[in-house]
């Protein structure tokens, strides 16, 4: 419904739970979501499909995690909706421009890898936060080890202090030679 709608235009915008002072110190206005058009779901109660749009200023240019983490990210958590499905996403050509795009593209990762005729096959090491640097090196050379291609960071995951960055690299490193010595194939490993 209308209501539903206008409520996750604003949580992916400049919507919080509470007013706070500081709301008084800009143009809320400039930057919100709005819910343009609501639909029901044909044939279903109590379903609708919202039509939100964004203004293009509170993204980051060339930020590809940025959009997504600003349109996305609060409003799956969002407790005022039962369930929510995003089913369509259209990006202006002039924010769409400002994308440079990774350094290579996926040929120059299977060459890399020596992967080929295959879906490369990786995960995200979890838990996310918490593990100690040793740990993180443990699971990754267990992924490797069992079969993946490759393991990554999640985008929470930087150089915290229960895990500073240079050591997660150097147990990393150390499960990835391990694992490639083991099964005799080109493992790989995507830090933040």
């Amino acid at each position: 419904d209308e209501e539903a709608g206008a409520a996750v235009a604003a949580e992916s915008s400049t919507g919080t739970w509470t007013t706070v002072w500081t709301d008084g110190l800009t143009s809320l206005d400039r930057y919100k979501g709005r819910c343009y058009d609501i639909e029901p779901v044909a044939g279903e109660e109590n379903q609708y499909i919202a039509y939100v749009a964004h203004p293009l200023d509170p993204f980051e240019e060339g930020s590809v995690t940025n959009m997504f983490t600003s349109i996305v990210g609060n409003v799956f958590g969002f407790k005022a909706l039962r369930a929510l499905r995003s089913e369509d996403l259209r990006i202006p050509p002039a924010y769409s421009k400002t994308f440079i795009g990774p350094p290579h593209g996926i040929q120059v990762e299977r060459d890399k890898l020596n992967k080929y005729g295959r879906p490369s096959l990786g995960c995200t090491i979890k838990p996310k936060l918490g593990l100690s640097a040793k740990n993180y090196g443990r699971a990754v050379y267990e992924c490797l080890r069992g079969g993946l291609d490759s393991t990554k960071d999640d985008e929470n995951v930087n150089s915290q202090p229960f895990m500073r960055w240079r050591d997660r690299f150097l147990f990393v490193a150390e499960a990835l030679f391990k694992a490639q010595a083991e099964t005799g194939e080109i493992k790989g490993h995507y830090s933040n």
